[in-house]
Formats: structure tokens, sequence, C-alpha cells
């Protein structure tokens, strides 16, 4: 058989799983809860593996395995930065704001994040920064849901051959499908079995790249013999304030994970206190190896000198290096990336139209089916976006995760640590958190991104402070 036919027939294996896990999620389905939030925190929900991985799974996206790969290759140390700002973002959200918000959900019976900000708040004051935090999901997960788009038909097309129209449809058809049958129990589960792929392929095609370039001292010998001495510099050569602009920009990234929907209901869905103490633990030790590979491939495939684009080094080292049979599964590993979070970021978009947005029904039928639809339309308008403004992968990613990041996640964090905020100043610091990230990701500079990154998140906390208020 050629390459093309096994990796076909794994890609249409791995497809019948999903669909069938889908089916089979669909039987625990009954009403908004379930669809959103697989029944919803302590003595329901999630165990700790489904919600570990499945949380991993989510925010290591097609960016992590395309993206970060590609700026480690194409840039050298300095994107080495990330990665204490994602570690530090999976301590803060399962250890440090985790037990508030796993009891809350459990003890009130939240859906969704937006739940949890508005709780306590008056009747018009909820509905008001309900709508607005709606409109901000949206907004911004239309962007983030494109970008998944486009990686999936990129890894079609870069096997196949198919053109990006026809790529991109057939993947949204089939994360799409899965999802409508079993909501919220479906994608995590899938994405459990997703983050499994991932990190096989994060292990198989590091370790067959690196043996090929001659092993790690004959790497860091070729690089050091042919690479310019900014490639090892942590701040790319920048000096002084600018240097630490460059680090400061990088490292806020992980920030973002504390305001991401997506991520915050696998928090809120996990059964009991324990399981969720488990679940950081999964987490942390499945992102040591994903990372871990990920850094080797780059500086391997720089040391090959892989003549790719950045985002590409990961189809062209697994075709290059890899039999047919395990292509297939690296294949299936970008699609897994995509995927496990296309359906979460699907259904966080779905529940902020039909439920954030504070529409009233008149049973929880009618609630699903509404849910299930707005997951559609979501889906459409994603598809278009990824069809007329096609953009790299990884610029698109981080401003819908640092946009969301700034708005949500300083109300999240001081709700969580026990602080009572007045309601307006909830309403403006969410806001202006995410005013002044999408302001300076429209400036270009170094300064421009701290801003991003942290000034979004210190105006947003000041806000909070000055409206903080006893019981």
């Amino acid at each position: 058989m050629t390459e093309t036919t096994i990796v076909l027939m794994t890609l249409i294996a791995y497809k019948v799983v999903l669909l069938s896990i889908g089916w089979w999620a669909s039987k625990r389905v009954s009403d908004e809860s379930d669809f959103f939030i697989a029944g919803g925190g302590q003595g329901g929900g999630l165990g700790a593996w489904t919600a570990g991985l499945s949380y991993a799974a989510s925010t290591s996206s097609a960016w992590v395995l395309l993206g970060f790969t590609g700026l480690v290759f194409t840039q050298g140390a300095v994107g080495l930065w990330l990665v204490p700002g994602i570690f530090g973002g999976y301590i803060l959200t399962w250890l440090v704001i985790g037990p508030r918000l796993n009891a809350e959900t459990a003890a009130k019976g939240h859906i969704t994040i937006v739940d949890f900000i508005t709780e306590g708040m008056t009747a018009k004051t909820k509905r008001i920064t309900g709508l607005l935090c709606a409109a901000l999901i949206l907004f911004c997960f239309v962007f983030y849901i494109s970008s998944q788009f486009q990686a999936a038909g990129n890894a079609l097309d870069e096997v196949f051959g198919l053109g990006l129209a026809e790529a991109v449809i057939l993947g949204a058809v089939v994360i799409v499908a899965y999802c409508l049958l079993g909501g919220f129990w479906a994608a995590s589960v899938t994405d459990a079995l997703q983050a499994g792929v991932m990190m096989a392929a994060c292990i198989i095609v590091p370790y067959m790249t690196v043996s090929a370039a001659g092993g790690v001292g004959a790497i860091i010998e070729t690089l050091h013999a042919s690479e310019h001495h900014n490639y090892f510099s942590f701040t790319h050569g920048a000096v002084g304030m600018a240097g630490i602009g460059v680090a400061m920009g990088l490292l806020g990234t992980g920030l973002g994970s504390l305001g991401q929907p997506q991520l915050l209901n696998r928090i809120m869905a996990v059964r009991s206190p324990s399981e969720r103490k488990k679940a950081a633990a999964i987490t942390i030790g499945w992102g040591v190896i994903i990372y871990s590979g990920l850094i080797c491939l780059a500086f391997a495939g720089r040391a090959l000198n892989v003549d790719v684009g950045g985002e590409s080094l990961f189809f062209a080292a697994a075709q290059a290096y890899l039999p047919p049979v395990l292509a297939g599964v690296v294949i299936a590993a970008v699609l897994s990336a995509v995927m496990s979070t296309v359906d979460s970021l699907l259904l966080a978009a779905a529940s902020a139209v039909s439920h954030d947005s504070g529409v009233k029904y008149s049973d929880p039928k009618q609630a699903l089916f509404f849910g299930r639809l707005a997951m559609v339309g979501v889906a459409v308008i994603a598809v278009i976006l990824t069809l007329t403004l096609p953009q790299d992968i990884f610029s698109r990613v981080l401003f819908a995760w640092v946009a969301l990041g700034a708005a949500f996640g300083p109300v999240v964090l001081l709700k969580c640590l026990g602080l009572n905020i007045r309601d307006g100043f909830v309403f403006t610091a969410i806001l202006a958190g995410f005013l002044i990230a999408v302001t300076a990701y429209n400036i270009s500079g170094q300064l421009a991104d701290v801003i991003e990154k942290w000034g979004s998140w210190a105006v947003g906390l000041i806000i909070l402070w000055l409206g903080k208020c006893q019981e």
C-alpha cells in the first residue's frame, strides 16, 4: 500500500472511533447541563484522567504542535519563554482557582464560567454582564476555531492534496457531528483519547528526527557551527529593557489560561477535590512530555536544515523520517490537536449564545435544541472566516487566547481568592481588560506586547480591587 492509502485508512478508523464515542455519549445527554458540562461538579461529572487529559489536549492545540514548534525552529531559544508561562497557567488554574471554582459549581449548579462570574449580581447587571461575556466569547472563539479549521485543512492538504475549502469543510463536519451527538461528554472523552495520540506523536517524531540528526550532541555542535549567536539568546539579541520586554511578552501568554471557558469548564466538571488534584498532576506530566519532545524536534529540524516554513516542520519531519504507518499516526495527531480544541471551543461558544446571553426557554429540551443549533451556526461562521481571511495559526490563536484571558482571568482569579466585588466594577474590568488587549495586539513593538499580556491584566486587577466590598 502507498503512504497515502495507509494514512487514509488510519484517519478513517480514527474518525469512526470518534463518532462512536459521540453516539455513546449521546445516551448520557438529557438536558443543557449534561450537554455543556457533563452534569457538572462534585458527585457527578468527570474523573481525574478524563478531566486532566482533556484539559491538556484543549490547551495544547495545533498552535503548540505547529505554532510553538515553528517558533522555536525559526527563532531559537527565545521561544522557550512560552514554556514556564504555560506551566504557570496549569498550576494557577488547577491548584489556585480550581478549589473554589469546582466547589461552587457543585453547590450552585453553574453550567458555564459566566455563571460563576455573575453569581450574586442583581438581575439587571447579571443580564448585561452575561451579554457582554457572551459577545466576547463568540467574537474571540470564531477566530480561534477558524485557526483550528485552517490547521486541519493544512494537514489534509499536506497529505492528500485536497484544496483548502474541501479539507476545512471535511474536518469541520466530523467535529460538529460528534459534538452535536454527545456534547461535553463526547468532547471530554474524545479529547482524552486525542491527548494520548498527541503524546505518542510527540515522542515518535522527535525521537526519529533527533536520531536522523545524529543525537543531541551532534545537534548542539551543528547549531553552534551554523547559527548566529542570537539563535541561542533568550531575548533573540535584544538587550536591556527591550530584552525584558521580549521575555515578558512570551511569558505572559500563560496568563490567558485563567480566562479560557473551554479549559475552566473541565475544572468545573471534576467530580471531587481529590480527582481535581490528580487531574492537575496528569495535565502537568502530559505537558512535560509534549513540550520536551517538540523542543527537541525544533532544534533537530534546524540542525538538519529542513527546508520548510516553521509551521510545516511537524509534517515534514514525519514524512521524511517515519515509515508510512507512523506517518498516518502523526497526521491523526495533528487532527487530534485540532479537534481537541475545536470541540471545546464550539461548546463554549454555543453555551455563550444559548445560555450566557440570558435567553429564557420553556423547557430543557428547547434549551438543548438551541444549544446545538448555536453550535452549527458558530461552526459555519468559522469556516467562512477560514476560507476568506487566511492567517498564520499562531497569531490568530494568540489573539483570542490573550484577549479572553485579559477579560475574564482577573475576575475569576480574585473571586476564587475570596474577594467580593461590586457588580459595576466586574463589568468595567472585563471590558477594560479586553479592549486594552485587543488595542495593544494591533500595535507593533515589544512595549505593546507587554501591555497586551500584562498591562491588560494590571488594569483589570486595579479596577476589581477598587470595587471590593464586604459580604
